[in-house]
Formats: C-alpha cells, structure tokens, sequence
C-alpha cells in the first residue's frame, strides 16, 4: 500500500485505533499532553513514550510516517538540548570549547526535554494519521458543542481548525515544489552564512504566500457556491456515536496516563 507523504494526513488501513470515536482520541491526546507536563523523571516519560509506541503499533501506521513530524520540529529539539547542555564554567565538564562548557546534568536535562517533544509531537500526530478530516470536526464540534449555549460559534470554529490542519501538508507539499522549482533555476539554499541563507528563502516565501491565498480564495468561493452558512442546521450523512469500546478506551487510556504522571 502507498502511504500519503503529506505531513499530518490521514492513513487508511483498517486498525483498532482507526475505529474508536473522534472525541475518545482527543481526549486522549490532551490526557497524553497533560502527563507528559507533569512527569519528572525519566521513568515516567519512558513508561508514556512506551504508551505512544504500543499505540503506534496498535494503528498499524508505519513508523517512517509518524515520525516524519520530527523533521519540522528538528531545530527546536538541537537547540533545546543545547540550551541545557551548554553552561560557563561548569565544575565538572564533560567537554570544554574554550569558556563554553557541556556540563553532564545539563545534557540529561536537554535529553529529558528532547524526550518529552519527540512523545508530544508522535503522539499528538497520530490523531490526525488515525481520523479523517470530516470525523475530526465533527468530533471537535460535538466536544465544545455545549459552549454553543454561551453564543460561541462552535461550527465556524471546528470548521476553521479543519481547514488549517488540511493546510497543514497542503503547505509543506506546496513548498517543497518551489524549493524545487528554485534549485531547478540555480538557486542555491545551503551557501553562505545564516543571513545569506535566510535570504535565499525570499524567492520560496513569496509565491507560497500568493498560492496559500490562491487556494483559500477557491475554498472559499467553493463553500460559499455550497451554501455553507455555519453549524446552524447543518445535517450530516453519517453521525457518530461513542460506544462500549471507546468508553473502555477513554477509562483505561485516562486511567493508564494519571497513574504514569502521578508516579513519574
């Protein structure tokens, strides 16, 4: 089977997570992210990365393709675990680079940060490798539905979310195509300094920007021509229910992650 290679979309092959209820991932994954802030140790944030890796491999997706969200987010796990690393006048280094010192402490603090991103963002990406854009909304839209008493426009704004995470690899393809557009015209993005470099990028930022409009301008054309006015009465040709199954995974899962954060 062929793999979508956009970042963040989904991946149909048949598994249990596949099957549970919209809303029972969501509230998993902020149970998830709730645990993985309070942990303390490395105990507890293995035992949670473990939790991620047996759902990984309960959804059957492949790992070359949950981890593929790691590469956007690869400067900020360097520079966090250089940032905790890296001291002056450390009393017992491990290397030294003139005044600049990795002190061991510093880097277990950098690998236990590093640690906690790379669950975070696996974790949170299988909500969206597992769901389909339509089930998604309607779950985000069935979860703040009460808040619709209060005059918040739940519709509008589950759909406004939907249509950023369908963005989200609709950009990443987009910008890699005049990435590879430039470079097939000569441009060079991995010459010169870091000014240099960010300079290069000019010439990528400007058409994505024009076709990201583009785009936003056809959708909405296209919803307007659809008639689409909101949540309000809106129908849908396939409602979703929570059953047996998802409140035992909601119970367990929740049940699982409190005692990994309270003991961890």
């Amino acid at each position: 089977m062929r793999f979508p290679t956009g970042l963040g979309q989904y991946v149909p092959v048949p598994s249990p997570l596949h099957s549970l209820d919209a809303r029972t991932k969501m509230l998993l994954g902020v149970a998830l992210t709730a645990a993985l802030f309070l942990v303390r140790g490395f105990a507890g944030l293995i035992a949670l990365a473990l939790v991620v890796a047996m759902a990984l491999w309960v959804s059957r997706v492949p790992p070359r393709v949950a981890f593929r969200g790691l590469r956007a987010v690869a400067l900020l796990l360097a520079f966090t675990v250089l940032v905790h690393a890296l001291s002056l006048g450390a009393a017992h280094p491990l290397f030294r680079f003139g005044p600049v010192s990795v002190d061991s402490a510093g880097l277990l603090e950098g690998a236990f940060f590093g640690l906690r991103i790379v669950v975070l963002v696996v974790g949170t990406s299988l909500l969206t490798l597992t769901t389909t854009p339509i089930d998604l909304t309607d779950g985000l839209e069935r979860l703040i539905r009460p808040l619709g008493y209060l005059g918040v426009p739940t519709g509008d704004i589950a759909m406004m979310l939907n249509v950023a995470l369908r963005f989200i690899p609709t950009t990443a393809e987009e910008a890699e195509r005049v990435v590879t557009a430039q470079q097939a015209r000569g441009a060079r993005f991995d010459e010169g300094g870091p000014v240099a470099r960010v300079r290069a990028y000019v010439p990528v930022l400007v058409p994505l920007f024009v076709s990201l409009f583009r785009r936003a301008d056809v959708l909405a054309t296209a919803m307007e021509a659809r008639c689409y006015r909101g949540g309000r009465g809106r129908t849908r040709l396939r409602e979703s229910h929570m059953g047996g199954r998802d409140w035992v995974a909601l119970a367990a899962g929740v049940a699982l992650l409190s005692a990994i954060a309270a003991t961890g």
